[in-house]
């Protein structure tokens, strides 16, 4: 390793406390989204509830959080980042506490639909203000945000399990901990400029407008399949592994912690060395139909429980491969302002997670199968696979250009004042 490669490996390590603070809270904003998995069983068994019913614990909260993501530009705009952020936490603070103490599942469906809100508002903002208060640079900045993003994902469904083995409500008392140590730290660290950068406000019907652009709407669509599958697959299997006699919370706990590492990972480091060497639209059109196959194999072999272990594994690895490529898609497609680009996809793609669960759920019901699910899995991404193929003369921008680090980064962080 080189000099310069040797200082800007430790520089990425040495950063204002500031940054690890808001690298914290965003490490436990993402464990939320696979927390509650692990604890899908005992919810349903606990509270009588069905697995429909359970499923809609994913479906209020992404539905509300992508519903709220085309306005978060708009209120970042005007209220500053590290207002929203704080703003964000004490949403996720208050309505984890009050799931954790509810004692139906409608209930906690509810109040999950609250904590969707404050995960909008935190996810929006957390990456403009890590790059504007990080040293050494945005791309690493950036790969920082990247590092938190994956280990939330991955520990999430494990602490998931470790406290579920307690109690069902322990994963719920135990984010709204972590979220509020997390907003301590930020009110603290995270110091407002001095002087307030001049920024633009955006207007509130800029996502919807976007849509109109045809590559942001072919990638919105793509991403609303993608998505779909994604949540089968996450969401479905701990249903489909009871039967099979994995339900511990713990167990489960584990299993989804390997799929997120593995998600991690190929987010991190497989995602870059690909579009290194490849167009970014021709990884997606390898990567999609290889995660299709998977989540076909998933339903073939769903009575084998080390098989449809593994094919989690495997489907995280392909996972975390998509969402960094397509994101970048998305926000190299257009030359729309990257905030509203990013809100009106990130928008269009939740709203697909929220549908999948309980539609999966009412499929595995209607026919009688654990399997059936996976094949719907597997269906909505050739949807996708589709849609990028119709469209994909839409996304020569998005093929043709290098991602510019500084640029996604000033772009991303308008309404970054206090």
């Amino acid at each position: 390793m080189s000099a310069p490669e040797k200082a800007g490996s430790s520089s990425l390590l040495r950063q204002p406390m500031a940054v690890w603070a808001i690298a914290f809270a965003a490490v436990v904003s993402f464990m939320g989204i696979g927390l509650v998995d692990p604890i899908l069983p005992a919810i349903a068994s606990e509270l009588r509830a069905s697995a429909t019913q359970t499923e809609l614990l994913f479906t209020t909260y992404l539905l509300v959080t992508g519903t709220a993501m085309f306005f978060t530009s708009w209120f970042s705009s005007r209220v500053g980042a590290k207002r929203t952020l704080l703003i964000g936490l004490a949403v996720i603070v208050a309505f984890a506490a009050l799931a954790g103490s509810s004692s139906s599942v409608g209930a906690i469906i509810g109040f999950r639909a609250g904590w969707g809100l404050g995960n909008a508002l935190f996810i929006s903002t957390a990456l403009a203000s890590i790059v504007g208060a990080a040293s050494g640079g945005v791309a690493g900045a950036i790969i920082l945000y990247e590092a938190a993003l994956g280990l939330g994902l991955a520990v999430g469904p494990l602490v998931g399990g470790l406290l579920g083995s307690i109690s069902w409500r322990g994963p719920f008392f135990g984010t709204a901990s972590l979220m509020a140590v997390g907003f301590l730290a930020i009110l603290t660290l995270l110091r407002a400029p001095r002087t307030t950068p001049a920024v633009d406000h955006i207007p509130l019907a800029a996502p919807f407008r976007a849509l109109r652009r045809p590559a942001l709407l072919v990638m919105g669509m793509t991403a609303f399949f993608y998505n779909m599958g994604f949540f089968v697959l996450l969401a479905w299997t701990p249903f489909a592994l009871v039967p099979l006699g994995v339900s511990n919370a713990m167990t489960l706990g584990w299993i989804f912690f390997g799929w997120g590492l593995a998600l991690a990972v190929t987010s991190v480091f497989v995602a870059p060395l690909l579009t290194a060497r490849l167009r970014r639209t021709s990884v997606l059109l390898l990567v999609i139909p290889a995660l299709t196959v998977t989540e076909l194999l998933m339903g073939l072999l769903h009575a084998n429980a080390p098989a449809l272990i593994t094919l989690v594994v495997v489907g995280g690895l392909f996972l975390g491969v998509l969402n960094t490529v397509l994101t970048e898609v998305s926000m190299e497609a257009t030359d729309l302002p990257r905030p509203v680009a990013s809100s009106a996809y990130s928008g269009v793609r939740f709203l697909g997670g929220a549908f999948a669960p309980p539609l999966a759920s009412w499929i595995a019901s209607a026919s009688g199968t654990t399997a059936a699910p996976f094949f719907f899995g597997a269906v909505v991404l050739l949807v996708a696979t589709g849609i990028l193929v119709g469209g994909r003369r839409h996304l020569a921008r998005a093929d043709a250009t290098s991602e510019h680090m500084q640029e996604v980064a000033e772009a991303i962080a308008m309404g970054d004042t206090d």
